[in-house]
């Protein structure tokens, strides 16, 4: 199933990004036959750890051929993402009930039947469709049910492949930062002839590069050519599937089960100190990102494990250097885990949890952190810290603080030694927040193209 979507996606997705747009869009209304109101789209952007609904309108009396796609309305119910209620009968489809009733009141009653809905699934699916194709393919079609159980016009709920995810992110950017086309005030679409600028998306279960080269892409499946607007790109775009913030801070905690051998104790570097926190084994080990690891001696899932921070930023860096693998490389050059990647060039922007890292180093240390150095020197800050320290500094983000230490050396380690950023290039990262919440419109309007048969 996972393999015939991919066949369809590929070359739509070729043929459609010439013309995706995100705040102005072209879209012919002629054969629907509606008074001059707003017409109306849903996405579900279905991530590894949550649900997102966006609702967009249009207006469907376009005037000069241009309607104007903007966002009516937002939902973020509770709970994790859809493939977190495998095993469950009904939930995944439950899971996104809040929404859609919120999207029934939304909505005009009128404009029920002529809404088209669909669903992206991202690195949550992906993994769950690696270790079950049953569940996932049982999941998809829960929430479909639940989905055509309203009067929307269902289009369908998919899995994108990791290089569409990463390929989406970079046109969303770029589309934002007007560098492929813009309205100018002689009321005609111009191009500003703008370098693009590459895409750094870190999600719960994978992390995405992607960015305009020159030079030769050596691996194949890393390559991507588009046409914009008239003009060619050449993308390196790749996705690491368990490198995302949820599946890296589960294998470092995995690694540090099998290094330290299991006694019912870990001491945690990455964890500040003061911290204590006690799991059942099994919840370490059952995701096909960790599953590998799984102790061979009398392994017990239900058996107790507690956890203890040290708060070691040296130790820290060790040990999640280690998820990574340097150490060979089949191409002319590598990033790590054997995958080709060009020297990076140009400007960045880093968004999703890169963004809330940032921000955190940040307002905790005092430190701008716009070079190297400085994320190292504000990482070795944040990992040295007590758990009450933290706690007085951010108490904010109680929820989440042990985690930062290793988030923060994870993203040092990734973008220095992996993706290669030093003094030079890092300092032309600029980290947003908004733009993982956008990469929504890029599955909406993709599916809006083909629902209303646009061609470039």
């Amino acid at each position: 199933m996972a393999k015939q979507r991919r066949y369809f996606f590929a070359p739509v997705a070729l043929v459609l990004f010439g013309i995706l747009a995100i705040l102005l869009l072209t879209i012919p209304t002629e054969d629907l036959a509606e008074p001059p109101e707003c017409m109306y789209g849903i996405v579900l952007d279905a991530g590894s750890s949550h649900t997102a609904m966006y609702i967009y309108k249009w207006p469907a009396d376009k005037q000069n051929g241009t309607g104007v796609v903007t966002q009516h309305s937002e939902c973020h119910p509770k709970g994790g993402g859809i493939s977190s209620y495998v095993g469950q009968q009904g939930a995944a489809g439950r899971s996104l009930q809040v929404c859609l009733d919120q999207a029934m009141q939304d909505i005009p009653r009128a404009r029920h039947h002529l809404t088209p809905v669909y669903l992206g699934a991202t690195a949550g699916m992906r993994l769950l469709n690696i270790s079950s194709p049953v569940q996932s393919a049982q999941v998809l079609q829960e929430v479909g049910h639940k989905i055509q159980s309203y009067p929307f016009n269902y289009q369908g709920a998919a899995i994108l492949s990791g290089q569409e995810e990463g390929a989406y992110g970079w046109v969303t950017v770029n589309y934002l930062l007007e560098n492929f086309i813009k309205y100018g005030f002689v009321g005609r679409w111009l191009s500003p002839g703008r370098q693009t600028v590459g895409a750094l998306d870190f999600g719960g279960a994978s992390t995405q590069i992607t960015f305009v080269t020159k030079d030769e892409v050596e691996d194949e499946s890393d390559r991507m050519k588009l046409r914009l607007y008239g003009h060619d790109y050449s993308l390196y775009t790749h996705s690491f599937l368990c490198y995302g913030r949820d599946q890296v801070l589960k294998r470092l905690l995995a690694h540090l089960v099998t290094t330290q051998g299991h006694t019912g104790t870990v001491a945690h570097p990455c964890f500040p100190a003061g911290y204590i926190i006690t799991m059942k084994l099994g919840t370490l080990f059952d995701s096909p990102c960790t599953v590998a690891q799984t102790p061979s001696y009398s392994y017990n899932p239900q058996a107790a494990l507690s956890v203890k921070g040290t708060g070691k930023y040296d130790h820290c860096l060790g040990n999640i250097t280690e998820i990574f693998s340097f150490h060979s490389c089949p191409f002319s050059q590598c990033s790590f885990d054997k995958v080709f990647q060009p020297n990076v060039s140009g400007s960045f922007m880093a968004f999703s949890a890169f963004f809330y890292i940032h921000q955190f180093l940040q307002t905790t240390t005092g430190i701008p952190v716009t070079t190297p150095a400085q994320l190292e020197e504000a990482a070795h800050s944040i990992c040295n810290m007590s758990i009450n320290e933290m706690l007085v500094l951010a108490p904010d983000q109680e929820p989440r603080l042990q985690d930062f230490c290793a988030a923060s050396v994870f993203t040092k380690v990734l973008f220095t030694r992996g993706y290669g950023f030093d003094e030079i290039s890092f300092p032309h990262i600029s980290f947003q927040k908004k733009v993982s919440l956008l990469v929504g419109n890029v599955f909406f309007l993709l599916y809006l193209l083909l629902l209303l048969q646009i061609s470039a």
